[in-house]
């Protein structure tokens, strides 16, 4: 028997010859898909290809020199520039995000104003950023090629991302949930922490992963604002560098470039178990939330 409801791929045929534009649009659709598909593999087997065989032993040396090149300064920097990055932006987006879609008024001047300002912040390049962090973070706060300094730079950076995943993971929130949360006797602030922030974290946890993948892949600010030091940071006000600046540098210098290759294989391996644990970590808190 026919299962209902299901419909086959000569079916669909059958609709897009009577409709042609539409066949035409899915045809642009795959091609587009194919494409995006074939570059991401393309650029993924380039740096494997090139970059494992350069992969030895003295690349992970606990210090740098000239001779080894060593990432592992570089491996180790970037897990203090997340966390101290993260430690600032998140509470910050979050709540700010919290106020202007559960506080403020609908229609406010003010929160238009927030709004446009953030999605302004979004499209400044990088280097902006890192221009701005040189001038406030490094010369008038007195902060100097810090890690510190970095990590304030990367914070404004994510800021307006995780501000607009944060809104709208709580827009996603049914007003029943509220609603029946008001009727039971529960007020804003309960409502809020108890009840709708709960519900928002799957969507809330997607824009941390991407902050942390921007974070993580960023080199230009960092270079203005963390500095090129290629040891440990044993302190916030330590200059260092990150995997992306090291790979920027040790390539930019032309004698290293099986070294930048291998570099490149390591970054694109520190990003993909970041984003699979980040995206686990998501996916059982949201199905905690859902069984709660």
């Amino acid at each position: 028997m026919k299962p209902i409801n299901v419909t086959t791929f000569k079916d669909k045929w059958n609709a897009y010859k009577h409709d042609p534009k539409s066949l035409i649009m899915f045809l642009l659709v795959c091609l587009a898909a194919f494409i995006t598909l074939a570059a991401l593999a393309f650029v993924i087997v380039y740096i494997l290809i090139m970059g494992i065989p350069n992969l030895t032993p003295e690349l992970f040396a606990w210090e740098y020199n000239s001779d080894n090149v060593s990432l592992m300064p570089a491996l180790i920097n970037p897990l203090y520039m997340t966390a101290l990055s993260l430690l600032f932006a998140v509470p910050i987006g979050i709540f700010s995000a919290v106020y202007l879609n559960e506080y403020a008024k609908r229609g406010n001047k003010l929160v238009g104003i927030v709004r446009i300002t953030t999605e302004t912040l979004s499209g400044i390049p990088s280097i902006v950023y890192g221009l701005f962090g040189s001038l406030f973070f490094v010369r008038s706060l007195h902060l100097d090629l810090s890690l510190l300094s970095g990590a304030l730079t990367l914070s404004i950076m994510i800021l307006p991302l995780i501000m607009r995943s944060t809104e709208e993971a709580l827009i996603a929130v049914p007003d029943s949930y509220r609603e029946g949360s008001f009727g039971l006797g529960a007020g804003k602030l309960r409502t809020v922490f108890r009840i709708v922030l709960p519900s928002a974290v799957p969507g809330i946890l997607s824009g941390i992963i991407l902050g942390i993948g921007r974070i993580v892949g960023e080199s230009a600010a960092l270079i203005y604002t963390a500095g090129t030091v290629a040891k440990v940071a044993t302190s916030v006000l330590d200059s260092t560098r990150t995997l992306s600046v090291h790979m920027y540098v040790i390539s930019g210098e032309g004698l290293y470039i099986d070294q930048a290759y291998a570099t490149a294989v390591i970054l694109l391996v520190v990003v993909i178990i970041i984003n699979g644990l980040s995206s686990l970590v998501a996916k059982k808190i949201g199905g905690e939330n859902n069984n709660g």
